[in-house]
């Protein structure tokens, strides 16, 4: 059957659908260092709200925010069967690590969860309900992260805060040829709190 040529509309048209799929097009998400301070007790608080420790009153220091997504394959499909997990550091820039010792700078806020894990809906979306990044010497603002499959790790990554000064001096973030699918906005939401959304592409 003889092909006929495409239209101009029909070249718009297409050209207008994958710039529609961003997820598709940024690739797989890069590895990263899980850093020096991946948590070593995951007993206890651990759910997706790192905000709110379980018997604490008070909520932790900084600023709120939503950090959500979805998980997905290398086709773009949804992944349904994954775990989530994050950590970072607090509002005075302190893991909840035993190894991260300070001798000078702020004790540790105990009001934050300081790590949490989530499993993925059907869809593969998770969210988080944490704060927005921090920086600390050396580094810029960033969430570590790590998915799981049958309980075996698949990728570990960070995400970092889009147009944030200290990127460019970051220099694992430098060294990054695919920033763009390690950064997200965090734009205002909902009551008061941040926003943050980040797809995670399986390789």
């Amino acid at each position: 059957m003889m092909q006929l040529p495409l239209s101009r509309r029909s070249l718009i048209v297409g050209s207008s659908a994958l710039l529609a799929r961003p997820a598709l097009a940024a690739g797989r998400t890069p590895r990263q260092t899980e850093g020096p301070f991946y948590p070593v007790d995951w007993s206890g608080d651990i759910d997706s709200d790192l905000v709110r420790v379980q018997g604490v009153a008070a909520d932790a220091l900084g600023q709120v925010a939503q950090v959500m997504g979805r998980v997905l394959d290398a086709r773009g499909n949804p992944v349904g069967d994954a775990i989530v997990e994050i950590w970072q550091c607090d509002a005075h820039g302190r893991y909840r690590h035993p190894g991260d010792v300070s001798l000078f700078g702020s004790a540790r806020d105990q009001r934050f969860q300081g790590r949490g894990r989530a499993a993925v809906a059907s869809d593969g979306s998770y969210r988080f309900r944490t704060i927005r990044p921090v920086a600390y010497s050396g580094r810029a603002p960033h969430i570590h992260f790590r998915v799981k499959r049958g309980g075996r790790e698949v990728l570990t990554t960070q995400l970092y805060v889009a147009g944030d000064p200290l990127n460019e001096r970051d220099g694992i973030y430098r060294r990054e040829a695919n920033r763009a699918a390690l950064t997200a906005a965090f734009l205002p939401g909902e009551q008061g709190a941040l926003a943050a959304t980040f797809d995670i592409r399986l390789g």
